[in-house]
């Protein structure tokens, strides 16, 4: 039996006006994830435990069978394991995004126009990277850079005795509420000063402007941790996993839970990712002796940020027909036996351009017992199933049939 985790980040939502007051799930084009949720169990799961805020991390982490109220130390030392770092027991880190603000000239009266500037190119960002490191770095602050527009900031003796906040959750509002709070945040918020004089005038910047695109012209300091710890995957269940990620954050939890983190070429975290790459990948490491793989796409994360319905649409679609019609079928004709959980980590609606800590519907199909549901695959159908959980722990113990 080969064990699938199709994760579609952020794929639950609310009813959205452009579907006439459906959801994505209720109009996307799915026949493969309907025939599943019809023939296997529909229900509904709750991933983020009271008390947490509702990001991926906290959200994979409960799917991949951990309990953050025991293990969490937050989200960026994750990050941080992905691109290498080694913490030391008295490091903090810190997400540094590359965003986008408005030019007022006073910075706390500027708006989070785009939290990830643009989906700025990881080469680019390097550069704005390594010169925000240039100025800023002290022997005791060091950036580092990651994918995309998201980069690490370490503190060595920092403090996570501070309220920051997400810039995804705050698009298009003035920053001046959700600058820094609390431990260290007079030199939080110098820093994110300083790094819009470094950035605006930086030739990346100068260069994206010219071609119509959004300028990296400050860094936002979020997402603060220690350094973490997870008993490896293997011992805690028996099976060896791999993992397929764009996301740094996904490849630090495989990394610190001893996970096999497997890279595709063109996989970006976007409606654009190669989902082809991803899904052949996912079966690769299947066929060549692998029990178990979580593929993990944040396309519908990603769109629901930006308040894309469109392409949150476009990335169900993508996910159902590129990931799960292709393995539904390869393994099928192979005559692999199989068990597909299919959910998403959160829902982010496309009204709110953040995450919510709602329970998110469920599919788990078994290859070898097509009995289920009835129903298709959306949030009202996990509803009426009348199948519930309240802790998103228990969905690995059950694709896994452990008691």
């Amino acid at each position: 039996m080969k064990y699938i985790v199709v994760l579609g980040d952020g794929m639950a939502d609310y009813a959205v006006s452009e579907f006439d007051g459906k959801t994505v799930l209720d109009v996307a084009e799915k026949p493969n994830m309907d025939y599943m949720s019809r023939c296997g169990e529909l229900g509904l799961v709750k991933t983020v435990p009271d008390g947490l805020k509702p990001g991926s991390d906290v959200a994979n982490l409960s799917v991949m069978g951990y309990d953050t109220k025991k293990c969490y130390t937050g989200r960026s030392p994750l990050e941080a394991a992905s691109i290498g770092v080694k913490l030391a027991d008295n490091d903090i880190a810190f997400r540094a995004n590359l965003v986008t603000l408005s030019d007022e000239e006073n910075y706390a009266d500027k708006t989070m126009i785009d939290y990830s500037a643009g989906e700025i190119s990881t080469q680019e960002a390097d550069e704005l990277i390594r010169a925000v490191e240039a100025e800023l770095h002290t022997d005791i602050i060091h950036y580092y850079s990651g994918v995309s527009y998201r980069h690490l900031l370490v503190w060595t003796g920092g403090s996570t005795n501070v309220t920051l906040t997400p810039p995804h959750d705050i698009s298009d509002r003035k920053i001046t509420e959700y600058l820094p709070k609390g431990e260290n945040s007079e030199k939080l918020l110098e820093m994110m000063v300083k790094s819009e004089q470094i950035l605006k005038n930086h030739p990346v910047n100068q260069k994206r402007i010219a071609e119509g695109k959004r300028p990296a012209n400050s860094i936002w300091i979020w997402g603060e941790g220690s350094k973490p710890s997870l008993e490896s995957f293997e011992a805690k269940f028996g099976i060896k996993g791999s993992v397929i990620s764009a996301v740094d954050l996904i490849k630090g939890i495989a990394n610190c839970a001893q996970m096999n983190s497997i890279d595709v070429e063109g996989a970006c975290g976007t409606y654009e990712t190669n989902f082809d790459g991803k899904a052949q990948a996912a079966l690769d490491t299947l066929l060549n002796g692998a029990d178990f793989v979580y593929i993990h796409m944040e396309a519908p994360d990603e769109c629901g940020h930006q308040g894309d319905a469109p392409h949150k649409k476009l990335s169900v679609e993508l996910i159902d027909k590129k990931v799960v019609g292709f393995l539904r079928e390869e393994l099928g004709k192979r005559g692999i036996d199989y068990r597909m959980l299919i959910m998403p980590d959160h829902p982010t609606p496309i009204s709110l351009k953040t995450h919510v800590s709602d329970p998110v519907p469920y599919v788990l199909y078994d290859s070898t017992s097509e009995k289920g549901s009835g129903l298709d695959y959306n949030e009202k159908n996990a509803e009426k199933s009348g199948i519930y959980y309240d802790d998103g722990t228990v969905m690995m113990k059950k694709l896994l049939g452990i008691k």
